[in-house]
């Protein structure tokens, strides 16, 4: 990885000619010189801004572990007469180790490198500066919350490494497609020093477990500081039906992040025809030996090979002027976007945002972000645990959602993560290590169980006939096969999604709260409608009425009475989530039984199975076949193939 990294990495993802020396190569394609960062650098001569040099690249990454001076260091011991053994060891920051690095990519939201890729000068020079100091925020957390030193037996001392950690940082300019993608890579080194001077190893582990809430922290200072200093805002946005709503900058157009993404277009071709495959694939008996439905985690395993089949091979790098210029005429050329917006696009994005701001609230209140902090939490993890930095990535993704691009209170999400744990979570840690009395190894649950709501059971739905397609989502009536299309042309159907359950969860818990305990809700909060509007899907909400006159009519029965959010719009008006607990008690009976109708349906599917099979009639196509809990995997064993078994499904 360190030959890869000096290959390519180092000169913005191009191709370095062989024989080339290093700043000579980042000056050929375009790309700026390596940056040192980190509190560590003290430690070892360095100062943070220095230029990262090919030598010290080498002795520290590429040489298991050594200071970046080892060379003029064993020179001058050997100078001084002392053995060759000796001189090398006096190079060496402690023991020699097998990984010498951790590799973290961080990457603005596409609205904000598009604001970089087309705004002025001025416009480019503050996202890099709010880009620069998020990544600097990200590391002095992860040194002072993350980063830990294991020594001792089996590694039973911890310690955080006072002097801080060092890292190198190179900025990329443009995706593999050639479209803009302001990112820089953080290569963190493992080294560094215990309170005695001694040099050891960040524990890695450490750094993987808490990627996610490094990924949401950098995520919301980078988006608030660009919205402060440039007078803009953020607005959820949902990229995919079901999974967690994007922020992302408003008033930027849509179809420019589309513009982008010509990767992403390729991959869900792909994932497309992988997917039909899965749903298709029969064994030798001719049976089918998934379900007729992609789960979560099959789609998510898919998609990881869709990428990879995808991958296209990378582009000579261009300097970054030349590059904005081809950036903005591809732009108004290919992507169905009107020059002036194009050309005016900050203008835009601030009128967009002084619409938000006089309309959204961005009061946050404390109580109530635990309760959908923890809600989400609980359904999102297998199983109901979690740990403590799943909460705080949460936390900071719902500050996110909420303040909508404004600057936050140092430690507000610590203060919800707190909340979160005293009221909402119970610590069921049964540690056999001194590793799991440390606080953030502690494993918790929730302190409520939502199969303590009471919801009304529904009979479940009749057989699909023959000439049916099978339900878009399980638990919805089948609609009519159109005419000439075969089964399989049919849509495949999907598994809810857990962010779906998690949204609908902290509704209903909330809900729950609000009539048990009075003073869980009080306070002023947030505007309930941005916030619910922002985290259901477009599929879970009723659709928006004819006559605005006629707003508080019930909608006739049919697909939208699943989840009826009617009585959220009467709430334009500002009020606080109390008010609006009040006004959807009765909705919230809905989600619950539309919640727990997709387990009575898939219950009523197998029981049909089940019942089948004992009369020998189990050859209809439209039958639901038996599956472990866990997971899709046939009942039987197989033989792992192309796109099939663990490596398709799993």
């Amino acid at each position: 990885m360190y030959r890869y990294y000096l290959r390519e990495t180092v000169v913005g993802d191009g191709r370095r000619p062989a024989r080339t020396p290093l700043r000579a190569a980042q000056e050929q394609a375009g790309a700026p010189a390596g940056r040192w960062m980190g509190r560590g650098l003290a430690a070892l001569g360095l100062a943070p801004g220095d230029e990262v040099t090919e030598a010290q690249l080498r002795n520290l990454f590429g040489e298991r572990g050594r200071h970046p001076y080892a060379d003029r260091i064993e020179a001058d011991r050997l100078a001084k007469g002392a053995s060759a053994k000796e001189a090398f060891k006096a190079g060496a920051l402690g023991r020699r180790v097998t990984v010498t690095g951790v590799d973290f990519v961080f990457r603005p939201q596409p609205t904000i490198y598009l604001l970089w890729a087309f705004g002025d000068e001025e416009t480019r020079l503050v996202i890099e500066a709010a880009h620069e100091r998020a990544i600097g925020r990200v590391l002095e957390w992860i040194e002072d919350e993350v980063a830990v030193i294991r020594y001792g037996k089996d590694g039973i001392y911890r310690v955080r490494p006072p002097s801080g950690l060092v890292a190198a940082r190179f900025r990329h300019y443009e995706a593999r497609s050639g479209r803009p993608l302001l990112h820089d890579h953080l290569l963190l080194s493992v080294k560094g020093q215990r309170p005695g001077g001694k040099w050891g190893s960040i524990h890695t582990t450490a750094l993987h477990e808490n990627t996610v809430a490094a990924s949401a922290l950098y995520n919301e200072l980078v988006a608030a500081e660009v919205c402060e200093t440039l007078g803009l805002a953020t607005e959820p946005r949902t990229v995919t039906p079901g999974r967690r709503p994007v922020m992302e900058i408003a008033g930027v157009p849509h179809e420019l992040i589309r513009w982008t993404a010509r990767r992403s277009d390729q991959i869900a071709a792909c994932l497309a025809e992988l997917e039909h495959e899965y749903v298709t694939a029969v064994d030798d008996d001719g049976e089918l030996k998934f379900l007729p439905v992609v789960s979560e985690r099959a789609r998510a395993k898919m998609n990881q090979i869709a990428a990879r089949k995808t991958r296209p091979p990378k582009r000579k790098t261009q300097p970054l002027a030349q590059l904005r210029v081809w950036w903005k005429v591809s732009a108004i050329l290919t992507s169905k976007v009107a020059a002036d917006v194009i050309t005016s696009l900050l203008e835009h994005a601030r009128a967009a945002a002084a619409a938000i701001r006089a309309r959204v609230a961005t009061v946050v209140d404390i109580a109530l972000a635990a309760v959908d902090v923890t809600a989400t939490v609980f359904v999102m993890n297998e199983g109901g645990r979690f740990h403590r930095r799943h909460l705080l990535a949460e936390a900071r993704r719902h500050l996110a959602l909420v303040l909508r691009g404004q600057l936050r209170e140092p430690g507000l999400d610590e203060e919800i993560v707190a909340a979160a744990i005293s009221t909402h979570c119970l610590d069921i840690t049964e540690p056999k290590t001194v590793r799991g009395l440390e606080a953030g190894y502690r494993l918790y649950t929730a302190r409520w169980s939502l199969a303590d709501l009471p919801a009304r059971r529904r009979p479940p739905a009749a057989a699909p006939e023959p000439d049916q397609q099978p339900p878009a989502d399980p638990g919805e009536p089948p609609a009519p096969r159109p005419p000439g299309q075969d089964a399989g042309e049919w849509e495949i159907p999907r598994i809810p999604l857990q962010y779906e359950r998690a949204v609908m969860a902290g509704a209903v818990v909330r809900e729950k709260l609000r009539a048990t305990t009075a003073t869980v809700v009080r306070g002023r909060a947030y505007d309930v409608v941005a916030h619910q509007q922002a985290a259901m899907p477009e599929q879970l909400l009723a659709p928006e009425p004819a006559d605005p006159g006629h707003d508080d009519q019930e909608l006739k029965a049919g697909r939208g009475d699943a989840i009826d959010m009617t009585a959220l719009r009467a709430l334009r008006e500002s009020r606080t989530d109390v008010e609006a607990l009040d006004l959807t008690a009765d909705r919230l009976g809905r989600l619950q039984d539309a919640f727990a109708k997709l387990g009575d349906d898939a219950r009523a599917r197998a029981d049909r199975v089940l019942a089948d099979r004992a009369t020998g009639q189990d050859d209809d196509i439209g039958a639901v076949r038996l599956v472990r809990p866990d997971d899709q995997q046939a009942h039987r064993p197989q033989q792992p193939g192309p796109h099939r078994g663990r490596e398709a499904g799993h």
